[in-house]
Parts: C-alpha cells; sequence; structure tokens
C-alpha cells in the first residue's frame, strides 16, 4: 500500500522576518549607507581615538534619528482618481482630479503625492487631514501624442528630505485614458464600390450567385437546377444560367508600420490618422469592417472602438513583410482594399505588393509624406495617392469616388 505523501506545514513568518522586511521596505539604500558609515565611524573612534571619526559617528546618527522622527505619523490614506473624459483627441487638455481621504479615527499627518500620467510623474502635498475630511487636488496636462496613456497609481509617501527613511504606499490604481489620432471628416466613402442588392460584383463569372450574367450551353456535370427552360426550348440545346459572382461591401484597412518606411515620426503619425479617418467613415456608414496594423487584426463595430485600437498603434520593425498579403489572410473576398504606407514605399515596391490581389476588388494606396503635393495616379488594378497633409485627404477620396 502507498504512503500518503504529506506536504510540509509552511511556517509564518517569525518576528526577525517581519523587521527584516519593516527595514526593507522603509529604509533607503542611501540609509543603510549612512547606517554603515555611521557604525565604521564608531568602530574606528574606538580602535584608534580619532576625534574626526567620533563627529563623523554623531552627525550620521543624527540624520538617521531626524529622518525617522520626520517619516513618522499616520499615513492611513485613501484616494480616487477620476478622469472626466477618457477618451480625447491629440492637442486636448485633460484633467485629472485626485481625491485623497481620510477614512480613520485619527488625523494624519503631513505627506506627499506622486501620480504617475504616462512616463511623468507629477507630485504635490497633501496636508493632514482630520478623521472622515478630504482633499481635492487637480492635475492639468495637454495630450501631445497619441497613445493609450496610464494615469495612476498614485502614490502617498512620508518620509524625511534627505531621502534616508521612506513610507510609501499605493491607495490608487491606474486608469486609462485614450488619445485618440487626428482624423478628416470624409464625404461619403464610394471609392471603388459599384453597389448590388446582397454584395459587389467581382467581374468572376459562377454558375450560382444573384447577378444575372447571361448563358451557355449545358456541359457534363452541370447542376440541372440552373437550366434555362425557356432558352432550352428555342435552342433545341440546354442552356445554362451563369451569374457574376458578387462581394459583399467589405472595406479592409491594412496600415504599415514597420519604422523603415517612415522618414519620421511625424510621418507616421499622418499615415494613422489617414488609416483612422477612412475607417471611422467606413463605420459611420455601417459598412463592415477589417483592419490590419501590425499584429493587430481586428473586425470593429463602433467609430470610438476602433480609434481606441488606433491610440495603441506602435512602430513594429518585425511587421510581416507583404501587407497586401496579411490583409487577404485577414479578409480574402472584400470588396474595397485600403493600404496605407509610408515614403519609403516606392513605386515597384507597392506594384509588386498588388500583384497578388484580387481582381474584382477596388485597391487604394495611400502614402504619406509629410509636405509633399498631392497627387492620385491609377495604375493596372490599383490607384496610388500622395498625401501630404491630413486636409488633402477629403479631395482625393472625393476624387477617388
Amino acid at each position: 500500500m502507498a504512503r500518503p505523501i504529506t506536504m510540509p506545514r509552511l511556517r509564518p513568518p517569525t518576528p526577525v522576518l517581519h523587521a527584516l522586511r519593516f527595514l526593507r521596505d522603509y529604509v533607503s539604500p542611501l540609509g543603510w549607507t549612512i547606517f554603515a558609515a555611521a557604525v565604521l565611524c564608531t568602530l574606528g573612534y574606538a580602535l584608534l581615538g580619532w576625534d574626526e571619526l567620533l563627529a563623523a559617528a554623531v552627525l550620521w546618527t543624527i540624520m538617521l534619528v531626524v529622518a525617522i522622527v520626520m517619516s513618522l505619523g499616520n499615513t492611513g490614506f485613501s484616494a480616487q482618481l477620476d478622469v472626466p473624459t477618457r477618451r480625447i483627441t491629440v492637442g486636448d487638455t485633460v484633467d485629472v482630479n485626485v481625491t485623497v481621504s481620510n477614512p480613520g479615527r485619527a488625523a494624519t499627518a503631513h505627506a506627499h503625492g506622486d501620480i504617475t500620467i504616462g512616463d511623468d510623474h507629477e507630485g504635490f502635498p497633501i496636508p493632514a487631514l482630520a478623521p472622515r475630511q478630504s482633499k481635492r487636488t487637480g492635475v492639468t496636462f495637454t495630450a501631445a501624442s497619441r497613445a493609450v496613456l496610464s494615469v495612476g497609481p498614485l502614490r502617498v509617501r512620508k518620509g524625511d528630505p534627505f531621502g534616508l527613511i521612506r513610507h510609501e504606499k499605493t491607495i490608487a490604481e491606474r486608469i486609462s485614458v485614450y488619445i485618440h489620432p487626428r482624423t478628416a471628416r470624409l464625404h461619403t466613402l464610394d471609392a471603388g464600390i459599384q453597389r448590388d442588392l446582397e454584395g459587389q460584383p467581382s467581374g468572376d463569372i459562377v454558375d450560382d450567385d444573384l447577378d444575372f450574367y447571361g448563358l451557355r450551353e449545358y456541359e457534363p456535370g452541370d447542376d440541372m437546377r440552373n437550366v434555362h427552360w425557356l432558352s432550352t426550348a428555342k435552342a433545341g440545346t440546354l442552356m445554362i444560367r451563369q451569374y457574376e459572382a458578387t462581394r459583399r461591401t467589405t472595406t479592409v484597412l491594412a496600415l504599415g508600420v514597420n519604422p523603415r518606411d517612415y522618414a519620421s515620426r511625424e510621418e507616421f503619425e499622418l499615415a494613422v490618422s489617414i488609416h483612422a479617418s477612412i475607417g471611422v467613415q467606413c463605420l459611420l456608414q455601417h459598412r463592415p469592417l477589417r483592419t490590419v496594423a501590425g499584429d493587430q487584426e481586428d473586425a470593429p463595430r463602433t467609430s470610438m472602438a476602433f480609434l481606441d485600437a488606433c491610440s495603441a498603434i506602435e512602430p513594429d520593425a518585425q511587421e510581416k513583410a507583404n501587407l497586401a498579403a496579411a490583409a487577404l489572410d485577414h479578409c480574402p473576398d472584400a470588396s474595397l482594399y485600403c493600404f496605407t504606407v509610408g515614403s519609403g514605399k516606392h513605386d515597384d515596391v507597392i506594384k509588386r505588393m498588388m500583384l497578388s490581389m484580387p481582381q474584382g476588388s477596388a485597391r487604394l494606396v495611400l502614402r504619406a509624406e509629410p509636405g509633399a503635393e498631392r497627387s492620385l495616379r491609377r495604375f493596372d488594378g490599383f490607384s496610388l495617392a500622395t498625401v501630404g497633409d491630413l486636409d488633402d485627404l477629403p479631395l482625393i477620396m472625393e476624387a477617388m469616388a
């Protein structure tokens, strides 16, 4: 009979471990350095009798004592972060409201608050609060660039000005603020779209669809349900109906994110704004949308969800080599494929990229190049537009219609 395996019982932390953790959390590396210097100077004075060592030991000890006294006090705060608008556009101003409260029965001591906003930190003093008292502070900043910005956490720090003893804790978690890219308002997007009740004519002739194309003679294996009997009676031979394959009005937006294809960060941001503007217009027209941006593949249902995703787009040197292939993998039967690239994508590269696209779809390539003169050129099977400014986009899309 197998003997049962017994797990060793975990011992509760001993007072010594509690003390070590306390010292690790509350004494900074500089504090430990000052403490070690005080001990060494005391031992040196005991061995050598130098008065200088005694003076240094007394000085370091006084600094440590003062630091400990200044770090004492009740810091039992609670806090709440509030951002009235969590979705903004580049250039907008954001207000962050911080409410610090004392939920306890004893008054709190003065402390220092530190709130993280992206990669920056904003500090402010927290006054002593009576029981059940609150203090509200506002922090304002301008959204300088597109991003998913983390606001928070809020940390409360109590300590000495020398940084020897620290008492820090987190009292409010982070929240996310979506900084959307700038967008241009477009007119009705009809670029490359031929309307049909159920889809878009693709130019491909098939034996079963909704858009009638013509007749042909019967071939062995054809479905007898497709026989057009009236034409058969007139021709004296079996005639089969043919149809033009249709496509749904799905639009695929693919954005190149390889930093080597862009001359500057400004150019990349222009490309994101172009991508976002067209996507918003598609969703406003209730057209099914599929998006590709690096590893991000999505099928957004609302403009807000799409813009939230655009806020998180970043350059990625590991992007798939062929942007067209990535778009086809995500949606192989769209009616419109729209690619946004940087000035590093030259005409020859774009032409090779377009060779794999289905012939029945409309194809548009938008090349972002800040300061360039807007242009629209037609190639075999696709159109190539150069966008020098976001304000050029409505004119280009109108010309495409």
